[in-house]
């Protein structure tokens, strides 16, 4: 299954390095949460539109070994940096596996101090939850990450800025994530990203 998803986890990356690197400046610091092994933040340093003197690290709550990026490992509560410790903080995929979200979202808005990138999914359309499950269940089970098959609508996500005093900076209702044929099936309005800020941002 590893290798099946292989190409689709690759143009996953590409697209998601093109819609985060134009909100990047120069020297950022910026916090991948939930990284894996780092190969987000390794798409984006090493990409062509990356602004010089970025710099991006990882947290995990259980460091896998070998990452790509420098991770360091967290209890799943406290995210063990000061206020405003980075410049952008990126949860891509991450909060749907969130047994309490909002938790996560006050540490991450904590650390952020100009901008949150969420990527995740939106149920719409004909059968959405069925195959948004679908494919969180085919990208997770090789690497035994447990699934809980929660997913927001629009209206929610724009409740959950909302309750945390996020301003919408850009919002993507619809990505092509996947190579054609997949993306038909498992992307365009079942992916969802937000660049946010503060409210006061407005």
């Amino acid at each position: 299954m590893k290798r099946l998803h292989a190409p689709v986890y690759i143009a996953r990356l590409e697209e998601l390095v093109r819609q985060i690197t134009p909100h990047l400046k120069e020297n950022d610091r910026v916090l991948d949460v939930g990284c894996g092994f780092g190969a987000l933040g390794k798409a984006i340093l090493e990409a062509p539109a990356s602004p010089p003197g970025v710099k991006v690290f990882g947290l995990e709550r259980v460091k896998r070994g070998n990452e790509l990026i420098p991770v360091e490992g967290y209890d799943g509560v406290i995210i063990p940096y000061a206020t405003d410790s980075f410049d952008v903080v990126i949860l891509a995929d991450v909060l749907h596996h969130e047994h309490d979200p909002h938790c996560l979202l006050r540490e991450c808005i904590r650390v952020a101090r100009r901008l949150l990138v969420i990527k995740d999914h939106k149920v719409e359309g004909l059968l959405a939850q069925q195959r948004i499950a679908l494919l969180d269940w085919a990208a997770n089970a090789p690497y035994s990450v447990p699934c809980l098959y929660r997913y927001n609508t629009s209206e929610e996500w724009h409740d959950w800025f909302s309750k945390h005093d996020l301003a919408i900076v850009r919002e993507a209702r619809s990505l092509h994530l996947y190579p054609p044929m997949y993306n038909t099936i498992f992307g365009g309005k079942l992916q969802y990203l937000a660049i946010l800020g503060p409210q006061k941002a407005k």
